[in-house]
């Protein structure tokens, strides 16, 4: 779909539009490289036909960064991480110094910030104090999930010299109460206009054995209405990684769930929304975290953190999908239930599989890239998983970040290029893919 010179990042989000003719995308010079990038772009999948959607005009070698765009569920409306404008040598693009922008496509020249931030005390419920990013827009539009890291806590690290700047989740609401931050003149000090919250409540030191969670990342929303409780109502919540000390003393990886209460102002038990000069933010009351993979026993144990990847859920929310080792240290897909139990081996590939899952949007089947092609699998309502098929031939290359269409008949995908002497990440689309 792509041909210029430069790179065209899907990063793997929601890429398609609402009427999936359009693919949006950022143009940072490399994976890590979204400190030096200024553009969103998009492209029609029909056309080849390429636009800017948004460009920032006085950017520099130390930010303020753009990228990780993703569309509205069925508006025009495109949300996209932001470094802080005021960047330089000493204040340069970083995780806890990006925030969120929304533009819509009917006036992208106009911008509002998703999150508010407040660095300054007293802090302010509602606002949080430094990065969110990995937006991700609930079905209903109505929730943006994203990674958070703490200004707060960076500085606190830094005068003590003791663990603070820990990774966690959290979610801003649309139609939440409004949040006011008091305005200094800096570029520090930022008025959005969704309520944001941290969701999961992370420790430096989680004691061996227990549930505690050190780090908690690669998130996704659970099926669009959340998943089915036992007794037939539907939660809301995100599925994420957790970091833990398992009782032999060794790091682990494993697949939590944190509902996402509808009220996400009112304090918890852990403290303070907005968080204090030594505490993170903490958790609404109503965000319940449980702990669904119990893996420690297993040949290899844990979530597989290589290939880097985040878990994923069918639109009905009966599966989370994850990356995991099977007996013969292979990585392979996994699914769980939102309500725990026993894991299902998904795949039994010979070669290890190389991506995050993609689910369809109305359909429970899931692709995933191995051996450098795109393969897709069905989940019957036993849970039984078909037979893998392979949709794209092998390439030099290995597809990354595919995305499905919200039709479900087509997958966007990228791949690297070599153009001359260089080689760029271009867009491919597979077509018909049922």
């Amino acid at each position: 779909m792509t041909f210029a010179a430069q790179n065209h990042e899907l990063d793997h989000n929601e890429n398609f539009s609402p009427d999936d003719v359009w693919l949006v995308y950022d143009t940072r010079p490399n994976p890590a490289g979204i400190q030096l990038n200024a553009k969103i772009e998009k492209v029609n999948v029909t056309t080849g036909e390429t636009q800017v959607l948004y460009n920032f005009s006085s950017p520099s070698p130390y930010g303020p960064g753009v990228g990780a765009a993703s569309y509205h569920p069925f508006l025009n409306q495109i949300v996209f991480l932001h470094g802080l404008e005021d960047h330089n040598a000493a204040n340069p693009y970083a995780a806890h110094r990006r925030t969120g922008i929304i533009i819509d496509e009917a006036n992208p020249e106009k911008h509002v910030y998703m999150d508010s931030r407040d660095v300054r005390k007293p802090y302010s419920p509602g606002a949080l104090r430094g990065g969110t990013h990995r937006h991700q827009w609930s079905a209903d539009g109505n929730w943006i999930g994203f990674t958070y890291n703490d200004a707060v806590m960076v500085d606190l690290e830094a005068k003590t010299g003791n663990k603070h700047d820990l990774r966690t989740v959290g979610v801003s609401k649309r139609l939440g109460p409004k949040v006011l931050v008091p305005q200094d003149g800096s570029a520090e000090q930022i008025q959005g206009e969704w309520f944001s919250a941290v969701l999961v409540r992370v420790v430096p030191n989680p004691s061996p054995g227990s549930d505690q969670i050190s780090r908690a990342y690669e998130d996704w929303w659970i099926g669009k209405e959340g998943y089915r409780r036992p007794d037939g109502t539907w939660q809301r919540a995100r599925a994420f990684m957790g970091d833990l000390i398992a009782a032999d003393g060794s790091p682990i990886t494993e697949v939590f769930v944190v509902d996402v209460p509808d009220a996400i102002d009112v304090p918890g038990e852990w403290g303070p929304l907005e968080g204090t000069d030594v505490e993170l933010p903490a958790p609404p009351a109503g965000a319940l975290v449980r702990r669904i993979t119990r893996t420690e026993d297993r040949k290899y144990p844990g979530v597989s953190t290589v290939p880097r990847h985040w878990l994923s859920s069918s639109f009905d929310g009966a599966f989370i999908s994850y990356l995991a080792k099977d007996e013969r240290g292979v990585v392979q897909v996994y699914l769980v239930s939102p309500l725990g139990g026993e894991p299902i081996q998904a795949t039994n590939q010979p070669d290890p599989v190389q991506t995050m899952v993609r689910w369809h949007p109305h359909e429970r089947l899931f692709s995933y890239v191995c051996d450098n092609s795109l393969f897709l699998a069905r989940v019957d309502e036993f849970g039984v998983v078909s037979e893998p098929v392979r949709i794209t031939e092998r390439t030099e290359e290995t597809p990354f970040a595919h995305c499905w269409s919200r039709s479900g008949d087509q997958i966007a995908f990228n791949r690297y290029v070599n153009q001359g002497k260089e080689s760029f990440i271009q867009i491919f689309v597979a077509e018909n893919v049922e």
